[in-house]
């Protein structure tokens, strides 16, 4: 942080106690239209970190940015210490077309860190690391299961790694916690680079809102706000410990048809029980599904009509 403690993003001076909205222009799109990033810093008087709040990287992926909205529209995000960054929609442009993806069909996060003369997708990514990743000190991305998979709350990170990342998730305190590798081109990864911790919040399915998972998502990270020194509010406490899980596995279709699950987000699955069937859409064969590992479902497939080799069911095994 500069010395005289301000902060600067596109080309303005934030001082302690400001709180200010500034727009990332990012392009345009055919019609001429200024596609911007609106980006909201909120600054306490006396110094301490910089969080990152950020959803929308994948433009149909409406819990986070709900999620942010809320916090910022019950004006949640008053630190009085440090300063929060909070970006509710990263990907416009997935965000007009209903889309997971910018025009282009690339995805913003294995674009990072980007090129100011890339593709769109490294176009967006490019512009965050020039502007907002500079500020940073630790933060929290929101995502949500796409393609009709739907998550149960969750958080993902690289767990016992280092001290940091294991403190956050630990006061974040989702219903699971996850050991989730980094990706190449992730956000996560570029910041890990820099030697920056993001955690990733996972729930709901695209499209859709879970009510439930935003209010998680929103005591989560109140309590973050509480452990990084940043807010003297009271915190909401977890409804339970979060089980954490080192190993989770996709289990997938071995046929195609009509997928039909005897089971719901949350359950418990044990080693050899029928978790569901795939029949074919005629009535003549039915094939029981039984579950080679035990574990919690964490991701569930909501498409009825699947194909060889499609995800069904997510599971976590707890360590």
């Amino acid at each position: 942080m500069p010395p005289d403690d301000s902060l600067y993003i596109n080309g303005l001076t934030i001082k302690p106690g400001e709180r200010v909205l500034t727009r990332l222009v990012i392009s345009k799109l055919p019609s001429g239209t200024v596609i911007d990033v609106p980006v909201h810093i909120i600054r306490a008087q006396k110094p301490g970190p910089v969080l990152l709040l950020m959803a929308g990287m994948h433009g149909d992926e409406v819990n986070g940015i709900e999620t942010i909205r809320r916090m910022l529209r019950r004006e949640l995000l008053q630190p009085t210490r440090g300063s929060i960054v909070a970006i509710p929609i990263l990907n416009i442009y997935g965000f007009l077309n209903f889309s997971r993806e910018v025009p282009d069909g690339k995805d913003v996060n294995r674009s990072f860190p980007g090129h100011p003369r890339g593709s769109l997708a490294s176009r967006v990514a490019h512009r965050f690391m020039r502007e907002v990743m500079p500020l940073v000190d630790f933060g929290i991305d929101f995502h949500t299961g796409g393609a009709a998979r739907a998550n149960y709350p969750q958080l993902r990170c690289v767990l016992g790694e280092d001290d940091v990342t294991d403190d956050l998730a630990a006061a974040f305190a989702a219903p699971f916690t996850l050991h989730a590798r980094l990706r190449a081109g992730s956000l996560r990864a570029t910041a890990h680079a820099l030697g920056k911790s993001i955690i990733v919040y996972e729930t709901g399915e695209s499209l859709r809102l879970d009510e439930p998972g935003i209010e998680e998502a929103i005591a989560g990270t109140l309590r973050v706000l509480h452990y990084l020194g940043m807010s003297t509010a009271p915190s909401p406490a977890p409804a339970r410990p979060s089980i954490v899980c080192h190993r989770h596995r996709w289990l997938r279709a071995r046929y195609a048809g009509l997928f039909r699950a005897w089971v719901k987000l949350g359950d418990f699955v044990e080693k050899g029980q029928v978790y569901g069937s795939v029949s074919d859409p005629y009535g003549l064969q039915s094939v029981r599904l039984e579950s080679p590992i035990s574990g919690y479902v964490i991701g569930f497939n909501n498409m009825p009509v699947v194909n060889q080799g499609d995800a069904l069911l997510h599971l976590a095994v707890p360590a």
